[in-house]
Formats: C-alpha cells, sequence, structure tokens
C-alpha cells in the first residue's frame, strides 16, 4: 500500500473512532413522567410540555429568570389526576449540574416545609411536594387540598424519582 493510502485509510479510522465517541456521549434522554395507572390512582392528563430555558418565560412567568440564574437547561410539565378528583402539575427542570438543583430546592423554604425520603433531599408542604435528585429538580403541586393531598403527591413523586 502506497502513503496516499495509508494516510486515507488513517483518517478513516480516526473518523470511525470519533463518531463512536460522539455517538457514546449523548446524553440519554430521561422521561420521568410515570404512565397512566403506574403509580396507584394516577392518570396522566396531558401531554408532556418541554420548555428551553430561552422560553422558560412562557412557561413560569416572573420567576423563570431566578431558574435561568440556577443552571436551568430545560422545564418538562405534564397534569395528573388523582382518583379522578385531585388534580396536579409536575415539573421537571432539569438544571445544568446538581449544585442548580440544590440551590433551587432551597430557595424559598419555610417553616412548614417537611423534610421528606425522596431523591438527595425533598419536602413536602400541604398541597405540594419538592425534590432533588442529581441535576433533577422535580417540583409536584396540587390545585386543590384533600385529607388524601399530601400521600398522594408522595406516592406520584416516589413514580416521578424512580424514573429519574
Amino acid at each position: 500500500m502506497h502513503c496516499a493510502g495509508k494516510w486515507m485509510l488513517a483518517v478513516v479510522a480516526v473518523a470511525l473512532v470519533a463518531a463512536v465517541a460522539v455517538a457514546g456521549c449523548k446524553k440519554h434522554k430521561v422521561d420521568p413522567f410515570p404512565a397512566s395507572d403506574a403509580v396507584g390512582g394516577w392518570q396522566k392528563t396531558s401531554d408532556t410540555r418541554v420548555f428551553e430555558a430561552k422560553n422558560l418565560w412562557q412557561y413560569i412567568d416572573g420567576e423563570a429568570e431566578v431558574y435561568i440564574a440556577a443552571g436551568v437547561v430545560t422545564t418538562s410539565t405534564s397534569d395528573y389526576k388523582y382518583q379522578g378528583k385531585l388534580e396536579a402539575v409536575v415539573d421537571v427542570h432539569t438544571m445544568k449540574d446538581s449544585v442548580g438543583a440544590r440551590k433551587m430546592l432551597e430557595t424559598g423554604q419555610t417553616g412548614e416545609a417537611k423534610t421528606v425520603s425522596l431523591g438527595d433531599a425533598g419536602i413536602a408542604y400541604a398541597q405540594s411536594v419538592i425534590f432533588r435528585k442529581g441535576p433533577y429538580l422535580v417540583r409536584i403541586v396540587a390545585y386543590d387540598a384533600t385529607p388524601d393531598t399530601q400521600q398522594a403527591l408522595l406516592a406520584l413523586a416516589h413514580g416521578v424519582e424512580a424514573k429519574l
């Protein structure tokens, strides 16, 4: 084989190695939203919507800048209904790193927060559950308060946690 052939073979080999390396580096896309009936009593009632950081204001106008400053990359959201009556929304904020998720969990905590065992850290209020796991910050908010609200939200949160 002459020099030009060896050189061409080397270029092809390097290109092949680079293509395999890039394919191996692609981030695994996570779908953290449990399907209907995957968590007892919960039905997924909407398609998942995804907002890039630059468009986050379209979803959480007024607070988008706080999330962007903490390093949000995307926010995914979906609606759920528990036993046909309790409605809730699940927001999954994918941050650049776990530091941003921790910062957002700690921002705005009040004395009413109750620590719960979810992900790396979690808190619960009467009508919401918030937790972080790695670069993810999950916020689940119910629109109404019932005697079952907190237990139902915790069950849904564990379903989301299992998919992260």
